[in-house]
């Protein structure tokens, strides 16, 4: 059963600005969010034109608010890699396609290459110039992805 309660203003603003400050992107004023929590230090956080995951302290966009997830670089994994993106497993350098410019820890996106639909967030491995040059390993490490806890939660909000 998960539990569902509105946070208030002030951990509002805090959430906020801490997702804004960690994401290096300038976000909506919020009034309220909403906070489900859907596992122990896993919070699903809804407000009006935002959504994103705190895990451990740490925030991501949620895969849902494709707003938010289109002013993230990202990865385009082929069509072979998304069943395994999907019960989250981390993106390896052979799967990916095609990607934007980021740093190693940043936060990214992760793109199938048809439709370019979102199917993950992640933090990037390696640095993309780097990533031009590697042939095999682990590319990005999946947090966030179609199908989770996150993903299943919200269907039943």
């Amino acid at each position: 059963m998960m539990k569902s309660n509105q946070i208030s203003k002030t951990e509002t603003a805090q959430a906020m600005a801490a997702a804004s400050s960690e994401w290096g992107i300038e976000l909506p004023k919020v009034r309220n969010l909403t906070a489900h929590e859907v596992a122990e230090g896993r919070t699903l956080l809804v407000g009006e034109g935002v959504s994103m995951v705190r895990i451990d302290g740490r925030y991501l966009p949620f895969l849902g608010d494709e707003a938010t997830l289109s002013r993230f670089q990202s990865a385009t994994v082929d069509m072979g890699a998304v069943k395994f993106v999907c019960k989250g497993a981390d993106i390896m350098r052979p799967g990916i396609t095609g990607f934007g410019q980021f740093g190693a820890g940043e936060i990214i996106t992760v793109r199938e290459e048809s439709r370019g639909k979102f199917i993950a967030v992640g933090r990037a491995l390696v640095p993309s110039s780097e990533m031009e040059n590697m042939e095999r390993g682990r590319a990005v490490a999946n947090a966030h992805y179609i199908s989770d806890i996150f993903w299943e939660a919200q269907k039943s909000l």
